[in-house]
């Protein structure tokens, strides 16, 4: 068999396996998008429909109308923007910080960052909430918002140093030359060039926040102040009360709004996406 047609077969080998593969993970969220268009009398169907006849639209109305996932969904995005400007601006002075200065103790403080990745996220649950407990800010966003301002990533703060580490330093001291400032230098000359860096950790930052849930569990106990990820498993027992069987297709409306914002960032931002992770494999 010539070399150029094995090829070919191999070629449309992968891509089959690729397409099944994507085709098979798709699966929960094709059936997530046909229960949300579905009246109750339809939920438990045997066979399983998955084309709804007739289509409700009405449930999308319904939720936005009847639940307060409208209100949910605000506070979501308040919380989540807040956190996410705050942590890329953190991340981006602290990473600049340990790039570009040299001071006593910097190798040994990027280290000791760095160690704290090692430790499981629960052994500072309880210490934390006593410290905001005692600050008075329990059932506040507060404690959910202002961790961020203090590079609270520090595998973000890792990979943006190492970016920067394998940019030249010509355009900053000729920034400096002209007279300009530290923070002058990093926003007007730094930042432009770790721009698709900066778009991975704000695309990581917003998935992270937005898909919180224990945080929000732990200090939030006001219905009204609740975000998404809590208000789904509230609005779950209010849909199903008692013996009652849960209202599926509405939960599957809620659940499909919930994961609309992260798949459109990353439908948008996607090559960008991509082109930060590759530039923060393979510099520094």
């Amino acid at each position: 068999m010539p070399r150029e047609v094995q090829r070919r077969l191999a070629d449309a080998f992968t891509y089959f396996v690729l397409a099944f593969g994507g085709a098979f993970v798709l699966v929960p969220l094709l059936w997530m998008i046909s229960t949300s268009l579905k009246g109750r009398d339809q939920l438990y169907v045997y066979p399983p429909q998955w084309i709804p006849s007739p289509v409700r639209w009405e449930n999308y109305v319904e939720v936005w109308t009847t639940l307060p996932f409208a209100r949910f969904f605000l506070n979501s995005l308040f919380i989540t923007i807040l956190a996410t400007v705050a942590e890329v601006a953190s991340v981006a002075v602290v990473a600049y910080g340990f790039a570009r200065f040299n001071f006593r103790g910097r190798h040994f403080l990027f280290m000791l960052m760095l160690s704290t990745m090692m430790l499981p996220s629960v052994i500072g649950m309880i210490p934390t909430f006593l410290i905001w407990r005692e600050l008075g800010r329990l059932d506040t966003f507060t404690p959910l918002t202002a961790p961020a301002w203090f590079a609270w990533g520090p595998a973000s703060v890792f990979m943006l140093r190492q970016f920067l580490l394998s940019l030249p330093r010509d355009f900053e001291d000729a920034a400096v030359l002209d007279g300009a400032g530290p923070l002058q230098v990093l926003r007007h000359v730094v930042l432009p060039m770790v721009r698709p860096a900066l778009l991975v950790i704000a695309l990581l930052a917003f998935q992270g926040n937005w898909t919180n849930f224990m945080a929000p569990l732990i200090y939030l106990n006001t219905p009204d102040k609740f975000p998404v990820t809590l208000g789904l498993k509230f609005l779950e027992t209010s849909l199903g009360p008692g013996s009652e069987a849960p209202m599926w297709n509405l939960m599957m409306v809620v659940s499909l709004l919930v994961a609309l914002p992260i798949l459109v960032l990353y439908a948008l931002a996607q090559r960008a996406f991509i082109e930060g992770i590759r530039l923060g494999g393979t510099k520094g």
